[in-house]
């Protein structure tokens, strides 16, 4: 009884144990079971069917042969998001890929006040010593650090070409940080102005040769605006700025969107400057322009902290009281508030008091109307004379002695604003001027508005009315390679740069069309250009290999004592070589010995992908095969960062 009494719980114990330790294994088994069957499908679903999972307990072992190391780090992640990350084991191999993939050859080069620095991976073939000449005479004086490694690999297509430009890149940019590979140069650099920023951005776009992609970044200071000016109109014509500053971008924006709200339309611009006199201008100006909006016209004109605000004629004088009390009860103190509402014109019997200059494309120029004495008539015609030259000016003006205070300070203000233009008029009357007109400067009507404020005060009522146009723009309209080519084509057909006989000496004759051409590669973006020399087949080869090459250098020194940039000219003799006339006659023979300029363009090069392109490309091209999807969010970010790169790129 007693044996009994003590194995009964023994045995209890040891049921209990057992039933446990099954329950256990129980419990693993279908865990293991579940999480085997979730990785397995989220593997599937993601383009992975090629894995297979093992459960070994709480563990799970993805076994199989990866396409490529980055699918295979890809299933890793996708496993560890279903189950916990410490739990997968990776047992999985990856495809053979084909022999080591060259490296990327790139150079970065800064550039500044300390000297040259250069770092980054080159072809073993590049001759060092040719671009350790050019980064010394382009360093001058400065200190030069050459950090660059090289690799016994092929040139990649557009490698040559895309140094070659660079280096010219970098020898017109004194502080840059320019980025090269094969076909690509990418640019960044800091002007000295607005007005540098953009003759950079021009050159630079157009030197870039034919299958090197630009990625171009130049950055100017803000200019000084003094005085910081705004002025804002109003009237039948529409809303519009004749000049408009902003100290900062948030007040730049709120400025503009409040011109839109009073009806400005198109593209309205707000030049970020320096020199504001408050903080609080921004804010000063958009009430300012909701009050002539709540008028329903009018102009109001800031010169820093001087505010001038005219009503329209006829204006309600309760409203005009209304809107000028609470302009003047909200505007920052700092500022000073003038408002006029003016009076009606009382007209003239014999007509209006007129000045008018007008500027023809020819620059020649007309100055018509009253003017208050003989000595204010000289005064007038020696400034216009010492504006635009003696010989442009035509004076058709009279004397008149009943002419408003002021009238000679606007005529000599409007011949000044005349000046700012390719061609327009300017009409001076007792109540307005008027500057209307052509331009190549984008900036001339600011300009303009600053000069008729600072002459003639804030209240000054006028009216600029200036087009921009890019032809008249000495940079914009700067001619394309090709078009200099043609020039120069159009020059030789039936001329020719000719010597003395047996002579290198370039002939009177060859000199005036040297001259010329000269002309025409001074306005031309500096490009690879070879000047070749030929001659016909009479005396030795050699001897006429030498004269044709000393002939050729001849016009390259001419083209250089005429300040033509010819760093990227080459001379080349050629000899008796591809005669394009019958050697056997005199009238052939002179013919084939002639001066080529030869305009060498590289061939295009198809885009390579970066190491990190090549891998998403081949991860695709694998998934592709397997029949599923490629991640949808590596293909949104491929997108996004492809799309990015054509927006700060300008292709060539």
């Amino acid at each position: 009884m007693r044996l009994s009494s003590i194995m009964i719980p023994v045995l209890a114990f040891v049921v209990a144990g057992v039933c446990s330790v099954f329950a256990a294994k129980a419990t693993v088994a279908v865990v293991e079971g579940r999480s085997v069957i979730a990785v397995q499908e989220e593997l599937a679903d993601n383009g992975h069917s090629w894995a297979s999972v093992i459960g070994d307990g709480l563990q799970i072992v993805i076994e199989g042969e990866a396409p490529s190391e980055a699918i295979r780090f890809r299933a890793m992640s996708v496993a560890g998001s279903v189950v916990d990350a410490s739990r997968v084991i990776d047992n999985m191999s990856v495809v053979d890929t084909q022999s080591l993939e060259p490296p990327t050859f790139a150079i970065e080069i800064l550039r500044n006040d300390s000297g040259v620095s250069l770092i980054g991976l080159i072809p073993a073939t590049t001759d060092r010593d040719d671009l350790n000449n050019r980064i010394a005479t382009i360093a001058g004086d400065s200190a030069v650090t050459d950090l660059l490694e090289t690799a016994d690999y092929p040139v990649p297509a557009g490698w040559n070409i895309a140094l070659d430009y660079a280096l010219n890149v970098l020898g017109r940019l004194p502080r840059s940080k320019i980025s090269v590979g094969a076909g690509r140069v990418e640019v960044t650099a800091i002007s000295d102005s607005a007005a540098q920023k953009q003759q950079l951005e021009t050159q630079l776009a157009r030197l870039a040769p034919n299958g090197v992609r630009l990625g171009l970044s130049v950055s100017a200071p803000r200019p000084v605006i003094t005085p910081f000016t705004t002025r804002f109109t109003l009237d039948g014509d529409g809303a519009r700025f004749d000049a408009c500053a902003a100290d900062t971008e948030e007040a730049q924006r709120a400025i503009i969107a409040a011109a839109i709200d009073a009806g400005a339309e198109g593209r309205v611009s707000c030049t970020l400057g320096l020199g504001v006199p408050t903080r609080s201008w921004g804010d000063a100006v958009v009430m300012a322009i909701e009050a002539v909006s709540d008028l329903g016209g009018g102009t109001v004109t800031f010169a820093d902290v001087d505010v001038a605000l005219v009503a329209p004629e006829g204006t309600d004088q309760a409203l005009f009281d209304q809107v000028i009390g609470e302009l003047a009860n909200a505007m920052p103190e700092v500022f000073a508030l003038e408002a006029v509402l003016p009076e009606p014109p009382v007209e003239r019997p014999d007509g209006p008091l007129t000045f008018t200059a007008t500027l023809s494309p020819e620059g020649s120029v007309q100055l018509r109307g009253l003017v208050a004495d003989d000595l204010m008539n000289m005064t007038l015609e020696n400034y216009a004379m010492a504006r635009f030259g003696r010989q442009s000016v035509t004076m058709g003006t009279r004397i008149s002695d009943e002419l408003p205070t002021g009238w000679s300070v606007r005529m000599l203000a409007g011949v000044e604003a005349l000046g700012l233009l390719s061609n327009g008029s300017v009409v001076v009357t007792p109540d307005d001027v008027t500057v209307r007109g052509n331009t190549g400067n984008s900036e001339a009507g600011a300009e303009i508005s600053r000069l008729m404020i600072d002459k003639l005060g804030q209240s000054a009522d006028f009216t600029v009315d200036v087009t921009y146009l890019e032809e008249l723009d000495p940079i914009a309209s700067l001619p394309t390679p090709d078009e200099c080519t043609a020039a120069i084509t159009s020059l030789t057909v039936d001329r020719k740069i000719t010597f003395d006989p047996g002579s290198t000496q370039i002939t009177v004759q060859g000199q005036q069309l040297v001259d010329e051409i000269a002309e025409i590669l001074i306005e031309c973006p500096n490009r690879q250009i070879e000047i070749a020399g030929y001659t016909d087949s009479q005396g030795r080869d050699q001897m006429n290999l030498e004269l044709s090459q000393s002939r050729a250098d001849a016009v390259l020194d001419a083209l250089r004592a005429r300040r033509v940039p010819v760093g990227s000219f080459t001379a080349v003799g050629y000899g008796e070589e591809n005669p394009i006339a019958d050697n056997g006659t005199e009238e052939g023979r002179e013919a084939n010995r002639r001066i080529e300029f030869i305009l060498i363009e590289p061939e295009p090069t198809p885009e390579e992908l970066t190491a990190l392109e090549q891998i998403e490309a081949e991860a695709a091209q694998a998934e592709a095969e397997t029949g599923t999807d490629t991640d949808t969010e590596t293909t949104d970010e491929t997108t996004a960062d492809d799309t990015a790169d054509t927006e700060t790129e300008t292709a060539n």
